[in-house]
C-alpha cells in the first residue's frame, strides 16, 4: 500500500478531482486525474461504491489490492498530480495480481501520467 502521505479522501478534494480531472478509462476501472500546482507529490483516492458490494471487507480488499498496484508504479509516475480510480466490478477482488498491475498501467498509460511520457512531450 502506498505512504498514508499520497492518499487523499474528502468531499472537498474528491469533488475538485470529479468536476476539474480529466479522465481514463480501464476494464474495470476508471481514472479522474488533474494537476495540482500546489503539492509536489502525487496523491491518490480508490473510490469503492456499495454497487460493487455490499460488504466493506471486500469494499477494502478491493480498495488495498488497487493501492498496491499503484505503489509498485508509485515511481514512474509523474508528480504534483491529484488522482481518483474509482471502481466498476466486483471482479477486482478476485483478480492475479499480475492482471491488476497490467490493468492499472493500460489505465495510466493513455493519461500520460508516466513520467516518460511527460518528459517526452515537453522535450
Amino acid at each position: 500500500m502506498i505512504a498514508k502521505k499520497f492518499r487523499f479522501h474528502g468531499y472537498g478534494s474528491l469533488k475538485f478531482a470529479y468536476s476539474k480531472g480529466r479522465s481514463s478509462r480501464a476494464q474495470f476501472l476508471s481514472l479522474k486525474y488533474i494537476a495540482n500546482e500546489r503539492r509536489k507529490d502525487s496523491r491518490l483516492a480508490v473510490v469503492v461504491s456499495k454497487k460493487i458490494s455490499k460488504k466493506a471487507p471486500v469494499r477494502n480488499r478491493i480498495r488495498r489490492r488497487i493501492y498496491e498496484a499503484v505503489r509498485l508504479q508509485w515511481a514512474d509516475i509523474a508528480p504534483g498530480t491529484d488522482m481518483v480510480i474509482s471502481v466498476f466490478d466486483e471482479r477486482v477482488g478476485t483478480l492475479p495480481a499480475a492482471e491488476l498491475t497490467k490493468l492499472v498501467d493500460d489505465l495510466l498509460r493513455p493519461a500520460k501520467l508516466h513520467k516518460a511520457s511527460t518528459e517526452t512531450d515537453n522535450s
